[in-house]
């Protein structure tokens, strides 16, 4: 148990670090969005490149910020009993979704997009808008996204499974609060 939670240390790392990379997209993408806009208005300029360039942060900031999201477990929920359980029940609920729904799903969304990818890569895709950017690295995305909430999934799914048997989990955050709205 003790390697499972050195890989499950290890996933959560990672993902951290790729959160803090996520919430400096946020404010990236603000800047390029306002000074874009800016030199737009100001000198009747403007580039498609820098265009794209948002719309890959987004789409990074999506992708990447999905598995940090789920390892803070702040992801959405829609339980109508959830809040009603223990937390041992909140700790299998979450341990059943993630082997029926998470797990799987993000698998078949990995392996499915991998082609996506691949396609573009073999023919060096690029944007079909003038001075638009290469397309391939984007699509890379999807399948690393997806991989990445697995393995977040995977850290998940051992620390639960830990703090049931009685092994003390500090990383485990499993606390859930009912929304405000």
């Amino acid at each position: 148990m003790r390697l499972l939670l050195a890989f499950s240390t290890l996933v959560d790392t990672v993902n951290e670090k790729l959160g803090l990379i996520c919430d400096w997209l946020v404010l990236l993408a603000c800047l390029v969005s306002g000074g874009n806009a800016m030199i737009r208005y100001a000198y009747d300029t403007s580039s498609n490149a820098w265009l794209e360039v948002q719309w890959y942060m987004f789409a990074v900031m999506v992708m990447f910020g999905a598995s940090y999201t789920l390892k803070r477990n702040e992801h959405v929920r829609v339980d109508l009993f959830y809040m009603t359980l223990s937390r041992r029940g909140q700790l299998w609920v979450d341990i059943l979704g993630t082997l029926v729904f998470l797990l799987p799903t993000c698998a078949i969304l990995a392996w499915l997009s991998w082609p996506f990818f691949m396609q573009a890569f073999v023919v060096n895709e690029h944007s079909s808008n003038a001075g638009g950017l290469l397309r391939w690295p984007i699509k890379l995305v999807l399948p690393v996204g997806f991989t990445l909430v697995a393995l977040q999934g995977l850290s998940e799914l051992i620390k639960r499974v830990a703090f049931l048997n009685g092994i003390p989990v500090e990383s485990l955050e499993a606390h859930y609060e009912r929304p405000t709205q």
